[in-house]
């Protein structure tokens, strides 16, 4: 979708209640532009999944447009059954073009405490982004978390995965893959629980 633009406030409210099977995906991306006064937007997502419920939060990669600033948060309740599937792509900037500005947070909460809170800060006027403590000079960014009760009786070991990704255990019974690479096309494919070779 070609938003949001710059100004707009949108939240996304998404309950997967009690038993229930949800698989959210997109045809494609999300793109980030500039409004018309340089003012910043933000998009609220949040996503409750009780008790033996699934949801498989799959959409496409957010595209932060030049000139464009974006405050993106992702929040998660879940209950102590509950199974996730969360994928988030982030790309700066479109072919041949410089990034905007993109701020984007994470945080994950089970059975009422943290399992996961983060947040990554990217595009002009964010401190060392492209630098090597943080995306080394790539251009996407992606991430896999994965929630499952299962994982309490076998916690996934910590690996790389290549040059450009690594699978970290969390403490709960989750996992977070996370890889760097050129486009969404690089990166994606690596985003996947239990990692298998590349195709």
């Amino acid at each position: 979708m070609s938003a949001p633009l710059g100004g707009d406030q949108l939240t996304l409210d998404v309950r997967v209640e009690a038993g229930a099977r949800l698989r959210m995906d997109t045809v494609a991306a999300t793109l980030a532009l500039p409004g018309r006064h340089g003012d910043a937007a933000s998009y609220d997502i949040r996503l409750t999944v009780g008790e033996h419920a699934q949801l498989r939060w799959l959409p496409g990669p957010l595209i932060s447009a030049l000139r464009s600033h974006l405050h993106q948060t992702i929040h998660v309740d879940l209950a102590p059954t509950a199974h996730l599937e969360l994928r988030d792509v982030s790309v700066l900037g479109r072919t041949g073009e410089e990034p905007g500005r993109l701020t984007t947070g994470l945080t994950v909460h089970r059975c009422g405490r943290p399992l996961l809170d983060q947040q990554l800060d990217t595009g002009p006027g964010a401190p060392g982004w492209d630098g090597g403590a943080v995306l080394g000079g790539h251009r996407a960014v992606g991430q896999l978390l994965v929630v499952d009760p299962d994982m309490s009786h076998e916690p996934a070991p910590q690996c790389l995965l290549g040059p450009d990704a690594v699978v970290t255990p969390l403490e709960g019974p989750g996992v977070l893959v996370t890889a760097l690479g050129a486009d969404a096309l690089a990166v994606t494919p690596l985003l996947r629980w239990p990692p298998r070779p590349a195709d």
